[in-house]
């Protein structure tokens, strides 16, 4: 008998992943996603992410500002910022870095969309191996004569429910993300 639990937690992982991933995909609306795993060099060659070193704001739905903690270094995580090929530029403005975004075209949109469509057919081949995996300890449990046959068959069916459902969150997470990129 498969330990559903054990599935609902697996797959539960694959959605925040994810969630996590389609973060980072531009809407044209600002958010702390779209820099906050920007890898900057500070302190003569420590690499660290934005959200390690600062603090983030959406002041308005086009820019984005970061605070560093240690003003020292501001100058370096700017450079990092613009060297980081995000599509803004930074500026520096007191203590603080200022990032607008730009207007996105109707090829950007699209672009992301497709990108969009990438990461969601990569969820759910996540989800079909998890589902996979699980099947066959089942499969290797009938063989083994620890479960009856129709135990198994009726594992199989929860398991593919549970697998449905988590592709329709997918499904609805992305949904959601491109009604955002397309608004």
């Amino acid at each position: 008998m498969i330990n559903f639990s054990d599935v609902n937690v697996r797959m539960t992982k694959i959605g925040d992943l994810f969630l996590n991933d389609i973060g980072s995909i531009r809407t044209g609306r600002a958010t702390p996603g779209l820099i906050e795993n920007v890898v900057v060099t500070i302190y003569g060659g420590q690499k660290m992410r934005l959200i390690e070193i600062g603090s983030i704001q959406i002041p308005d739905v086009r820019t984005i500002t970061f605070q560093p903690w240690d003003q020292v270094i501001i100058r370096e995580i700017a450079n990092g910022i613009a060297g980081a090929n995000i599509g803004m530029t930074p500026v520096v403005d007191g203590n603080i870095i200022r990032l607008v975004l730009p207007m996105m075209t109707t090829e950007q949109r699209d672009d992301y969309i497709r990108l969009l469509g990438r990461k969601l057919e990569g969820a759910r081949g996540m989800l079909r191996d998890a589902r996979a995996d699980f099947r066959k300890k089942m499969i290797d449990a009938k063989n083994a004569k620890t479960i009856s046959e129709d135990e198994a068959k009726k594992d199989e069916v929860e398991l593919q429910k549970i697998t449905d459902l988590y592709m329709a969150k997918l499904e609805e997470m992305a949904k959601k993300k491109e009604l955002e990129i397309r608004s």
